[in-house]
This record gives structure tokens, sequence and C-alpha cells, in this order.
């Protein structure tokens, strides 16, 4: 089974390492760790049709912002999931400039912005648009419920696949 480079993007505190955790181990963790540098996890996704894909998780550091498409981290993405904290409507606006970027540097690579901790809020249909998104642009989910989680990183791990990356 080939394995499949998959990028978190988004600000600090926005839960891409809870997103990650609460797929490859089950479980989320309140302690908050900020990640240095990065963290890479992997984990076999199972795909609609039987199959499984790899995917090899690089969960980046809040900091690098727009700069992470300068770094050696980027190189041989074949997806991103970049991701935003629905407590925290401006980090929408962060992720929709990561999206744009990454869709920039690696054409036809699919990225998925994804709204996180919609156990603790609501994401306004108005804060969607007014990043630049459409509505059915963005996933939602809850690295703490759960909820939404293993569909994300299904959806991404298939469109892989589909695309042959």
């Amino acid at each position: 089974m080939s394995a499949a480079k998959v990028m978190l993007l988004g600000e600090i505190g926005v839960g891409k390492t809870s997103l990650a955790r609460r797929l490859v181990f089950d479980r989320f963790e309140s302690d908050y760790k900020s990640t240095i540098g990065v963290d890479i996890f992997t984990h076999d996704v199972a795909l609609p049709d039987g199959q499984a894909q790899r995917l090899v998780l690089w969960d980046t550091d809040g900091d690098f912002g727009s700069r992470i498409f300068d770094t050696v981290y980027v190189k041989g993405a074949s997806g991103a999931l970049i991701v935003a904290d629905v407590t925290r409507p401006a980090t929408l606006e962060k992720a929709a400039r990561l999206a744009t970027n990454f869709i920039d540097a690696f054409p036809g690579r699919p990225a998925r912005v994804i709204v996180n901790k919609i156990d603790r809020a609501e994401m306004e249909a108005t804060a969607v648009s007014s990043a630049g998104l459409a509505a059915n642009a963005v996933l939602r989910a809850s690295a703490r419920t759960g909820e939404g989680v293993a569909a994300l990183f299904q959806s991404l791990a298939a469109d892989i696949v589909r695309r042959g990356l």
C-alpha cells in the first residue's frame, strides 16, 4: 500500500493535533501542548470500496502561517486539511488563505477547510462567506466528540486515491 502525505495546516490552537489524535488513537486529550515544528502520525483509512489508504499526517506548528510553503515540510504533499476553530472566527479567514496558497503551490492536490470544535459553538454562515469560502466547501468536525473526524479524513483519502496521488 502506498502512503499519501497529508499536511495539517492552521493557526495555533485550532485543534490540528487533536484531530490527528482522534483519528489515529480515537481519543481526545484536554491537556493542550503546542506542536513545535512538526509531528508525524500514520494511519490507514478505510475507503468506501473496502480498500485502505495509508495517510502520513504532518501536523504542523501553527506559527508557520503562510511561510509553511517556503519550507521542506510541504514537499511531496498529496493533500491538506486546513483547520479553523469555530470559537475563533478569524481563524477561518486564515484557513481560507492557507487553502488558496496550498492549491496554488500544489495544483490538482485536494485541500479541505475544516471547522473544528463544533461541540462548543455553531459557525455563523456569514463567517464562512466573509472568509471567501462557499458554505459547502467547509467541513465541520469535533476532535473532542469525534463527530465528523473519520469522515473528513476518509473524504480526503478517497480524493487522493481518485486523483492517483
